[in-house]
């Protein structure tokens, strides 16, 4: 079994570190993932007047957040000689864009570089309506989930706050999801003004294994003022830290995603490792004490479709047993296909009298439509192009 990784406590982050000691001025320090004390902490370090502080945080903010601001310069109302101080203590950039491809369902996705040359893969999904942007929590995984394209890549660290913050930002810039921005590359985008609508930590890595980092990117993401995404429109999945899960709850107040894909613990310890230290009954009793669990607020239950593996009618029946009286939906999820899978996806007629013995029961199953997976960009293919490729191979580039 994979040894699970410590919290953020134990890994150093831009949103955690210790503040600057006045005098220990900041050198090209990211802004981007901290929060409103720690900004105001950082102006006090250049020596701004405590009396501007709360004036000043607020500037940067929306700059920041409202208007995507890259360039200090840009700050017309903040004063040119802190603009230029700033510009020297502090950076705005966002991850590098290695590649970008885009499917011919208009799925994106973006290899980004970050700023010591790990890599991780963004995903965005446009409907006709919405779009939903799938952000990373870590470089590579740890959780070695066999259906997983992810999993198949090592554990490297954890994003920081500011990283994972940054995979919105990034994505904002692309599809020109500013006020008064033009998107470089228009096509297949939503016809609404907000071209993301909705944020799934559904990417690299396992999110409650970084959970500190990922509640502060939360709090910016859902912040009013800031990048202003309802916590009912942000999704954590999971694939079952039962200790977290209740935390997540009360720190950070998303909606849930479990991960789940069997209904016996003996196939689940396969499929999902994680489940031999957390095993489905301790998963379940943690999702039915989900705060704020409701029928307006329901957990969602990700069960890929493994053919002859666990797409029986009996699992199906099992699911439903399983899951009883607790506010649920169920995602089925055809197999996404990588190189080298043990598996095969289940046929699409069995799949559907899959859904109909979940559907009888009272839950809404949807099929989950196979998106982006010319560019190898659906669920469960995600994995760093660096590991897979030599960079003289990667042949699409950003516009």
């Amino acid at each position: 079994m994979p040894v699970p990784l410590p919290d953020a406590m134990t890994m150093p982050s831009l949103s955690t570190q210790a503040t600057p000691k006045i005098g220990d001025r900041p050198h090209h320090e990211p802004l981007l993932g901290l929060s409103r004390d720690e900004l105001g902490a950082r102006l006090r370090v250049l020596g701004v007047p405590e009396r501007q502080i709360r004036m000043r945080v607020r500037q940067l903010w929306s700059w920041l957040y409202v208007r995507g601001a890259t360039d200090m310069a840009a700050m017309t109302d903040i004063a040119k000689d802190l603009r230029a101080e700033l510009g020297q203590a502090f950076t705005l950039e966002r991850p590098k864009i290695e590649t970008e491809q885009v499917s011919v369902d208009g799925t994106r996705k973006w290899l980004l570089r970050l700023a010591d040359g790990k890599e991780v893969e963004t995903v965005y999904i446009p409907e006709e309506d919405r779009g939903t942007l799938c952000i990373s929590s870590q470089v590579g995984c740890t959780l070695t989930c066999s259906f997983c394209h992810t999993g198949t890549q090592k554990l490297v660290r954890n994003l920081t706050a500011g990283e994972i913050v940054g995979q919105i930002m990034l994505a904002r810039d692309r599809l020109g999801d500013w006020p008064g921005a033009t998107a470089p590359d228009p096509r297949g985008l939503p016809d609404s003004d907000r071209k993301i609508t909705n944020v799934v930590l559904m990417g690299m890595g396992e999110p409650l294994y970084n959970f500190a980092n990922v509640r502060d990117a939360m709090a910016i993401t859902a912040d009013g003022e800031g990048l202003s995404i309802s916590k009912r429109r942000i999704t954590l999945s999971t694939s079952g830290v039962v200790p977290e899960i209740p935390r997540w709850g009360e720190e950070a107040g998303t909606m849930l995603a479990i991960s789940l894909h069997a209904v016996r613990d003996e196939l689940r310890d396969t499929l999902v490792p994680i489940n031999k230290k957390w095993p489905l009954k301790e998963l379940l009793a943690a999702c039915r004490a989900y705060p704020g669990l409701s029928n307006a607020k329901r957990i969602t239950f990700e069960y890929v479709m493994l053919k002859g593996v666990n797409d029986s009618i009996a699992d199906a029946k099992a699911l439903v047993r399983l899951l009883a009286k607790i506010p649920a939906k169920i995602n089925l999820i055809p197999f996404n296909p990588w190189p080298g899978a043990p598996f095969e996806c289940s046929d699409w007629e069995q799949i559907e009298k899959f859904a109909e013995v979940v559907n009888r029961a009272g839950y809404a199953s949807p099929v989950r439509s196979p998106r982006g997976r010319d560019i190898m960009a659906a669920c469960g293919q995600l994995k760093s192009a660096s590991v897979k490729q030599r960079a003289s191979e990667r042949l699409i580039q950003p516009a």
